[in-house]
């Protein structure tokens, strides 16, 4: 078969030949239809992942639609090693599937999932949203970012703050709010969270991570107490690491969360596909992406960095 193959860690996958998988007792072959290229396939490609292998020389991707060895259009997670989804075939465990609905095309599908199951996971297992509560999205004009305001609202947000870098990116979000991370933000941040935020997403870290943390507790310390606060960190491509003070939680409601591969159990992520699936053709999400052959795994991979690429093999 053919497969998008990282045959050296920090470099494009090669379009090459590469083995069919075969499936174990409690795995099925997926015929793949269509796989994201997605910010962890790159940090696991690249060896930086805290996940990344030791060897070169896999498929990379992690999650794809295809057909299943019953002809079942599916939506699998967590390929087996070296198997990724970005091939004509892979390798999944029959437990990590989960049935596509058939009005969503699965380029569609794929990208759906891989923008919008981090908010998805974060909201519903971690900061166990309520509806009528309030949601800032830190990363908001990124892909999942985007896809979170989305999430955020389905959950029944009634108000949602998108922050971001990008002023005229943030213009085109659907948000109640819109503050740029300019002069001025610190400023809007303070009146945002003086006005109540329960929940933060946040796809970034670092410096805007600071201003946004500085925002929420600077000067607090109520003797009648201050609201809770769920602070959820989701992703770090803004910095690894920032300055958190003790008092920052002692003199707040602040409570720091994490959402990822570890903070939150396999079975969960799946069945939470499972569940953003299912309401996706109700709920009207949408994801921006484009669809690319797998034979130009190349130009995907090393194309726009604000292009969520999705990559769909062809056969004769």
């Amino acid at each position: 078969m053919k497969a998008a193959v990282a045959n050296a860690f920090g470099e494009a996958p090669v379009y090459q030949d590469f083995a069919e998988p075969v499936a174990d007792s409690d795995e099925t072959v997926v015929t793949v239809e269509a796989a994201a290229i997605s910010p962890i396939v790159r940090l696991l490609a690249s060896g930086r992942h805290y996940a990344s292998g030791t060897q070169a020389g896999f498929a990379p991707g992690v999650d794809g639609v295809g057909r299943d060895a019953d002809g079942r259009r599916v939506y699998f997670l967590f390929p087996r090693a070296p198997f990724g989804s970005l091939a004509e075939q892979s390798v999944a465990r029959r437990a990590m599937t989960v049935p596509v609905p058939v009005a969503l095309a699965s380029d569609e599908a794929a990208a759906l999932v891989t923008g919008a199951l981090a908010s998805w996971i974060a909201l519903s297992r971690r900061a166990r949203i309520q509806r009528g509560e309030r949601v800032l999205v830190l990363g908001a004009t990124g892909a999942s970012g985007g896809m979170a305001l989305q999430t955020a609202r389905h959950f029944g947000a009634s108000h949602v703050v998108a922050v971001g870098r990008n002023p005229s990116k943030l213009d085109q979000l659907e948000a109640d709010e819109r503050i740029a991370l300019d002069d001025d933000a610190d400023e809007k941040l303070r009146h945002e969270f003086d006005r109540g935020i329960d929940v933060v997403l946040d796809f970034v870290w670092g410096d805007p991570a600071t201003r946004v943390l500085r925002a929420v507790t600077k000067d607090r310390g109520s003797r009648l107490g201050e609201p809770r606060l769920r602070y959820v960190q989701i992703g770090t491509i803004a910095g690894d690491e920032i300055a958190l003070r003790g008092d920052m939680f002692r003199s707040t409601g602040l409570e720091l969360l994490g959402s990822g591969i570890g903070s939150v159990a396999v079975e969960d992520l799946v069945a939470g596909a499972g569940e953003l699936l299912a309401a996706a053709p109700q709920a009207g999400f949408k994801t921006p992406f484009q669809s690319m052959p797998l034979r130009d795994i190349s130009s995907a991979w090393n194309g726009d960095p604000d292009t969520r690429y999705v990559v769909t093999p062809e056969r004769s």
